[in-house]
């Protein structure tokens, strides 16, 4: 049996067994526990990224499994271009942005911002974001922004 790797995926159909937890266009993470395939919804966002738990659904059904929409991991990217906001805003190309996602599953940015009036050099990004649609999901480039624990950064001063 041919089941997709593990990753993020939107559904384009219910789940056949569970179709009131997993329907049409839900945000799912497909797994591998034990070597068992397995899918599961998101629970809760922080910092505009989903976390996971259980309950888990085996996944056993490769007809339904071959109708999700592999997704590009949630982190940093980006802009292949600029990206006009409708109401007067603009982000730049190249702009660094944080791609999360909707419950639903389709992609939501956040843009990169220095607060001058910060003391630390860091970016910071909002809470809320500007959803786009698959085909700016599939240009954005991926920025390898290096992730740094606080115990790490204190080694390093």
């Amino acid at each position: 049996m041919t089941l997709p790797a593990n990753g993020l995926y939107r559904t384009t159909i219910p789940h056949p067994l569970v179709p009131s937890e997993i329907p049409q266009e839900r945000l799912v993470y497909v797994g591998r526990k034990n070597d068992e395939a397995f899918v599961v919804v998101p629970h809760f966002n922080e910092n505009n990224r989903w976390f996971w738990r259980e309950p888990v659904t085996p996944l056993t059904d490769e007809v339904w499994a071959r109708t999700l929409i592999a997704l590009p991991s949630e982190g940093f990217y980006t802009l292949p271009r600029a990206l006009d906001l409708g109401n007067g805003g603009r982000w730049l190309e190249n702009a660094v942005v944080q791609l999360g996602y909707d419950r639903s599953g389709h992609g939501i940015l956040f843009v990169a911002e220095k607060r001058e009036s910060m003391a630390d050099n860091a970016l910071y990004f909002s809470d809320r974001g500007h959803r786009i649609d698959d085909t700016l999901l599939r240009q954005i480039r991926w920025a390898p922004i290096l992730p740094v624990s606080e115990t790490d950064d204190a080694v390093r001063h």
